[in-house]
Formats: C-alpha cells, sequence, structure tokens
C-alpha cells in the first residue's frame, strides 16, 4: 500500500464546510478526516500538513478578534501535539473595500507550493499527495511533481455558477491524476 502526505489549504477546507453544512461549519476531525481521505483510495495515511493563516488581529484588538484568536490557537495546540500533523502560517490581510472590511490569506499559497515541492526531496518514498483546495496556480507544481512521477489526487469542491465561490477552473480538474468532489459525507462521518 502507498503511503500518503495530505495538503490542505484551510481557508478553503473552511468555506466548502461551511458550504455543505448549510451556512455552519462542520465540527470534526481532521486527522480522521485526513485518514479516511487516504483510506478511500487504498492507502496509507503519513502526514499532515495544514495551511492556514491566524485570524486577523488589529493594533488594539477587539473582543470578536481575541475571541477567534484564542479559539484558533486552541485548535492549532491541539492539532500539533500529533507528531503526524505539521502546520504552516501565513497571515491575514484586512482591506477596506466600499466601508466594508475584507479578510485574505497571505502567503498561504505560495507556502502549500513549496510545500508540495519539498514531498520529493524531503518524503523520496512518498508517491502519492492527497491535495485540498481549489486554486488553478497550483497547476505548474502539479504537473511537475506528475513528471517526477507522484500521483497528485484532488479533493475540491465546485458548482458550475460561473460568478460563484465555487466555481472552478477546468486546467486544475485536468492537471490532477484524478480528483473528488468533497461531499457532506465526508465531514459527517468524521465528527467529533
Amino acid at each position: 500500500m502507498e503511503k500518503v502526505i495530505v495538503m490542505i489549504d484551510a481557508g478553503f477546507l473552511s468555506k466548502v464546510s461551511r458550504e455543505l453544512g448549510d451556512g455552519h461549519y462542520f465540527k470534526y476531525d481532521l486527522l480522521k478526516f485526513s485518514k479516511m481521505l487516504c483510506g478511500n483510495h487504498g492507502s496509507i495515511f503519513k502526514h499532515l500538513f495544514f495551511y492556514n493563516a491566524p485570524p486577523y488581529q488589529s493594533n488594539k484588538p477587539t473582543e470578536f478578534e481575541k475571541k477567534k484568536k484564542e479559539e484558533y490557537d486552541s485548535f492549532v495546540s491541539k492539532l500539533d501535539l500529533d507528531e503526524c500533523v505539521t502546520i504552516k502560517e501565513g497571515r491575514c490581510q484586512r482591506l477596506r473595500n466600499n466601508g466594508k472590511f475584507i479578510y485574505k490569506q497571505k502567503g498561504v499559497d505560495t507556502l502549500l507550493t513549496m510545500g508540495l515541492m519539498d514531498v520529493p526531496i524531503k518524503y523520496p518514498k512518498v508517491k502519492q499527495i492527497i491535495l485540498i483546495a481549489s486554486d488553478s496556480d497550483f497547476v505548474p507544481v502539479i504537473e511537475r511533481l506528475k513528471d517526477l512521477g507522484i500521483e497528485m489526487i484532488l479533493y475540491t469542491y465546485f458548482d458550475r455558477n460561473r460568478n460563484s465561490n465555487f466555481s472552478r477552473s477546468n486546467e486544475l480538474i485536468k492537471s490532477v491524476s484524478r480528483y473528488v468532489k468533497l461531499r457532506k459525507e465526508d465531514f459527517e462521518g468524521n465528527k467529533f
């Protein structure tokens, strides 16, 4: 059986959880979820790389910002206890657009791309990666890894609405060895 590395774009997975949870986030065991995805392909889980950005904190954090950071820190500290998990963090940027604040992750995709390219160097025996993401910016690195003999399995979510948050590039789907559309059952089967 193949050993698999799972790489998760946490911001994307969070949006999918909320979408499939009808506006509510699923509460599920991320490690169990990752192992289940590996098992779906007859493979053995080796390691989880979790790419995220901590919640935005202003110079004088509001009570809401403090609460979000405490929740995030608690989640990350529990996840970080497992030696099979590596957490990589970018940062959260706040922008004002038409009087409203917009929050964006910065550096997360770059860290994930670097992590993908580290696999053949740090884990030369691993020949399979499960990527949970949606960004077509990953296409070049996916194609490079496939050239190196690594099977790329994409777990993603999309709909066919052009202006939707879940409108996906066909290039991403075409670039991977195979893809699987995430379903509500994937989250529900791994509840705490």
